[in-house]
């Protein structure tokens, strides 16, 4: 089975709407006195992230057959580019983008192996365009 990957015409997340979180792979242990300890529950950790993406009309078919056909309502994995990593240049210790032999920055690339999360999409129009708002698994 290939792993399906995020349509490539979808726009990037919105970054007011990211928010991302390690689940908590401890098991805190039972003591009467004393500060709190903990040990590993699992040593997987998956990281719950929550994403928007705003779309035209045009487009909603494209994420609606995607999330409906393709992963199954969200039951199976796809990947998906990294939004604080992918596509963004590559910098040098003080902070300038580094540049190739064209003088084009050179562009970072990442992606992430994800199942849908918790929220499913959920839906609302804004003026012409439709706002999607829905969490990620992200698989470790």
């Amino acid at each position: 089975m290939t792993v399906p990957s995020w349509p490539s015409e979808l726009p990037k997340p919105t970054r007011s709407d990211w928010q991302g979180q390690y689940d908590d792979p401890r098991l805190k242990r039972a003591r009467d006195t004393g500060p709190p300890g903990y040990r590993r529950r699992w040593s997987s950790v998956a990281r719950q992230v929550s994403l928007a993406i705003i779309i035209p009309r045009a487009l909603k078919q494209v994420f609606d057959t995607f999330f409906a056909e393709t992963t199954a309502f969200g039951s199976l994995p796809f990947w998906m580019p990294d939004p604080t990593t992918d596509g963004w240049a590559l910098l040098s210790a003080d902070g300038t983008p580094i540049l190739n032999g064209a003088g084009a920055p050179l562009l970072l690339s990442a992606r992430w192996l994800c199942l849908f999360g918790d929220q499913l999409p959920v839906e609302t129009v804004k003026g012409p365009e439709f706002k999607i708002a829905f969490s990620v698994s992200v698989m470790p």
